[in-house]
């Protein structure tokens, strides 16, 4: 019987601190990967990696599993995980995994997975591990060969969305893998590019890359106000996530850009369908019916949001993470979202007027409580004890959502790490305290995280 960690195997992709998803693990994951492609009469998959430390000698084991299983490899060496999807697409059937630890700290490394078309995530995900404790493999002799997908993904997404007009951009990469391909994508558009932290560094010097933590964007943010730029662009260590910042230099939140693109989607195409995650403004449904559309809340996760827009077929799905996905383009893709409010832009759209029409309300940060074992058991014994004397009604999707006539409330366990997450919205101060007691007596003996409004 084969070992490997049970934990490192997440709702969405496999990810853990190196030390658990060592190069031996990576062997076994391709082994399990290469088995079920197989079964499904899969024969070719795309391999690629990011730029962290370890993602080199992790990416080798996981050839080496997947060629082993009788599996022919493209592999593509450095790329943004969206670039990974599309070529899977175009190369392999929809078949393809990329070693990536995102936005983790630099001693974090993951794989995520896409089988015929769809990314793993679930009890599909659970399937590889069950595979490797039963050793049910295949035995096979794939060959590994390289494949270039830069030029072929760029020029598609140039031919399929011209700008109007060129921009002056600034793109902070946060010397993550989009750092190797944002500046020629976007230059390539016609834009005029400032690059920040785009060499590629594993250790990420300068700050963490994630895009929807307004703290790392502040040299962005002075950057783009120096240089009189159109907008600011920020990605995450992986390129599936974006974050922006207008011309004077106020950050957008995920959920408001989600605003933004729906309308312009539902101007192009009335009356379509609109997704959002459910740490998202309470604000975007009556948007949306605003613009004449619809919409419904999913689950966080990129995994159920390509699989929701397929089932839907809506026009875009967002998160506030900073994930997007467009119908015309089918996958998230931080990079594509960056191009897409290029568009609006060189379209005459005000980014710092449209941002200030927004409806807004207050609101925490995502609030991280850490907890002992499974956060899952914990947000079930709120659900099955708490009350909520105040609330409208609770939406048991991805946690608890607590809907308010002038808010909400957010407990949802973390899918990654021993933590609840927790946000609260409100028209005002008095609404965010009474939510904040009330989800607090629910949590309680837990502590309710400080925060500052």
């Amino acid at each position: 019987m084969s070992t490997i960690p049970a934990q490192i195997f997440k709702a969405y992709d496999v990810r853990a601190r190196t030390d658990l998803l060592t190069p031996d693990a990576a062997y076994l994951v391709g082994r399990a990967f290469g088995a079920e492609a197989r079964a499904q009469q899969q024969c070719k998959v795309v391999v690629g990696c990011d730029g962290r430390l370890s993602s080199p000698a992790l990416t080798a084991a996981l050839i080496r599993g997947l060629c082993e299983s009788g599996v022919d490899v493209l592999d593509l060496g450095l790329v943004a995980t969206p670039m990974m999807y599309f070529a899977a697409i175009r190369h392999a059937g929809g078949c393809g995994a990329i070693v990536t630890g995102s936005h983790n700290p630099p001693d974090y490394n993951g794989i995520k997975v896409m089988l015929a078309g769809a990314t793993i995530g679930g009890a599909q995900l659970k399937g590889f591990y069950d595979r490797i404790v039963r050793d049910d493999f295949v035995d096979g002799q794939g060959a590994a060969t390289a494949l270039d997908i830069g030029a072929e993904y760029r020029d598609a997404i140039v031919v399929a969305q011209p700008l109007a007009r060129p921009l002056k951009v600034v793109v902070d990469c946060g010397n993550g893998a989009p750092g190797a391909f944002v500046p020629a994508l976007y230059r390539a558009l016609g834009c005029e590019v400032t690059a920040l932290y785009c060499d590629v560094d594993g250790r990420f010097p300068n700050h963490h890359p994630d895009p929807q933590v307004e703290q790392n964007l502040a040299e962005l943010k002075r950057l783009v106000v120096e240089a009189g730029a159109d907008v600011g662009l920020a990605f995450d260590g992986d390129g599936d996530r974006v974050g922006a910042v207008t011309p004077d230099g106020r950050f957008i939140p995920g959920d408001k850009l989600l605003m933004l693109f729906a309308a312009a989607e539902l101007q192009r195409q009335p009356g379509g369908h609109v997704l959002y995650d459910v740490k998202s403004t309470g604000a975007l449904a009556p948007w949306v019916a605003s613009h004449g559309g619809s919409c419904e809340i999913i689950a966080t996760g990129h995994t159920h949001m390509k699989r929701r827009l397929k089932e839907t077929g809506a026009l875009v799905a967002g998160e506030l993470s900073g994930h997007y996905a467009f119908a015309a383009w089918g996958i998230d893709d931080g990079l594509f979202a960056g191009v897409k409010l290029l568009q609006l832009i060189a379209g005459g759209l005000n980014l710092d007027d449209a941002f200030s029409a927004l409806p807004s309300r207050l609101s925490t940060p995502e609030l991280q409580l850490p907890v002992d074992g499974d956060g899952h058991a914990v947000v079930a014994r709120v659900a099955g004890t708490a009350t909520f004397p105040t609330a409208t009604r609770v939406i048991e999707l991805d946690g608890l959502r607590i809907e308010y006539a002038d808010g909400f409330g957010l407990i949802r366990a973390s899918n990654t790490t021993p933590v609840l997450t927790l946000r609260i919205e409100a028209d005002d101060r008095a609404a965010v305290r009474r939510i904040r007691d009330e989800l607090a007596v629910a949590l309680a003996p837990l502590p309710f995280p400080t925060f500052a409004i």
